[in-house]
């Protein structure tokens, strides 16, 4: 025979061999045909492709979170629950076998749709399959349904077995309005008896807030910049706080005539220094509605009679914080006192005040606001404005 009549059939058949060995095929068929609804049945699916290429149905991919797939309007269900095995076919090639569990709900004639499986760049469709669903015998739409069972109870039974779903799943919501009630009913009752839900701040004992406001009025300089009226207005508010806080004296709205009246009773009981609190308020009355200005000594020296003051009726219970009874803190203000650093020529505030405003003229001077006068003991010489006219020099 001839070789050349050979070589032709052998690459022919060569040929043909290489052709079919990257092939892929699907077959997909049904244990049954016909099944009775409601009933399972298995749709086999059998890949014949070339091993080591990767391979899916997209179908599969839209199994739900339940792992069930619907087809043909949710007629039609398919179970995640299916079985794959791999054989060896040989020529380098593979069958994958995919069993999965189908179920009908509706009877029927259904034509199930193509299963498409991709490997690489190929893919392939089976062919379409028929299915007969048949309905249950005697079952029709006017069949009385059974009524259902109670629930058995769990052998390991206890008490949240028995609780309702609404108070089993959401206690919680229930118990923070349990406790938000609780906390609104105790602050309603605070409200009640304190009147104020949040803690009060302690309040700041009289001592302190008059020496603290009395530092502040040193600190602004209101007399030293020509500003008399505004500094008095200021010193005796601090004082007649002071002594509503400190005796219970409704201060704010008393004249001076009363607020010494009432200083008078307190004064039986307790050693008040009243000459200094009625230097400052006669002055004060003075600067305010008789337009007088006041030596610099004098404002120094009633700055200091309102410290003194203070100190002299200061609370022995509070007397507690390293400072003596009648220590000053006039030094904390920075302002200089008068009776040990007055000039010789000049005698302490009181009723010789007069006798040291005459001897030494030159400080007297008028201006336009007002009239300027001595030492603070001057304008107690008279009882009336008349007396004191006299002795102001204009």
């Amino acid at each position: 025979m001839n070789i050349r009549n050979l070589i032709l059939p052998l690459a022919i058949c060569a040929g043909c061999g290489i052709a079919s060995a990257g092939q892929l095929m699907l077959t997909a068929r049904l244990d049954s045909s016909t099944m009775l609804m409601g009933t399972r049945n298995t749709l086999n699916l059998e890949v014949v492709q070339d091993r080591g290429v990767k391979g899916r149905f997209p179908l599969f991919e839209r199994f739900g979170p339940e792992g069930i797939l619907t087809l043909l309007n949710d007629t039609i269900e398919l179970d995640n629950d299916m079985k794959v095995d791999t054989t060896e076919v040989g020529s380098g090639r593979i069958q994958i076998n995919c069993r999965v569990p189908l179920q009908a709900f509706d009877s029927g004639c259904y034509k199930l749709p193509k299963f498409v499986f991709v490997a690489g760049n190929d893919s392939v469709s089976s062919e379409e399959l028929l299915l007969t669903v048949v309905p249950v015998a005697g079952v029709t739409a006017d069949t009385p349904i059974s009524p259902m069972t109670d629930v058995e109870s769990p052998e390991d039974a206890s008490i949240f077995d028995h609780l309702p779903d609404w108070l089993y799943y959401y206690w919680w919501i229930y118990l923070l309005v349990i406790a938000a009630g609780v906390a609104g009913f105790f602050l309603w009752k605070r409200y009640r008896s304190v009147g104020t839900i949040l803690p009060r701040k302690p309040e700041e004992p009289p001592y302190d807030r008059a020496m603290r406001e009395l530092r502040n009025l040193g600190e602004c300089k209101l007399w030293e910049n020509g500003r008399e009226k505004e500094y008095y207005t200021r010193l005796t508010d601090i004082l007649r706080r002071y002594l509503a806080a400190r005796f219970g004296i409704q201060a704010m709205e008393m004249t001076s005539s009363e607020i010494m009246s009432h200083l008078a009773d307190v004064s039986r009981d307790e050693k008040i220094p009243r000459d200094k609190m009625r230097d400052i308020l006669d002055m004060a009355d003075f600067v305010k509605f008789a337009m007088v200005r006041p030596l610099p000594d004098d404002n120094k020296a009633l700055y200091q009679n309102a410290i003194d003051f203070v100190e002299s009726t200061r609370p022995v219970a509070t007397a507690s914080d390293g400072k003596s009874e009648g220590k000053s803190d006039a030094g904390a203000a920075g302002v200089e006192t008068t009776s040990a650093e007055a000039p010789e020529n000049q005698a302490a505030p009181g009723r010789r005040g007069r006798s040291a405003r005459n001897s030494d003229p030159d400080k007297m001077k008028s201006s336009g606001r007002g009239i300027k006068v001595g030492r603070i003991g001057r304008r107690r010489a008279g009882s009336d404005e008349a007396g004191m006219g006299k002795e102001v020099k204009r």
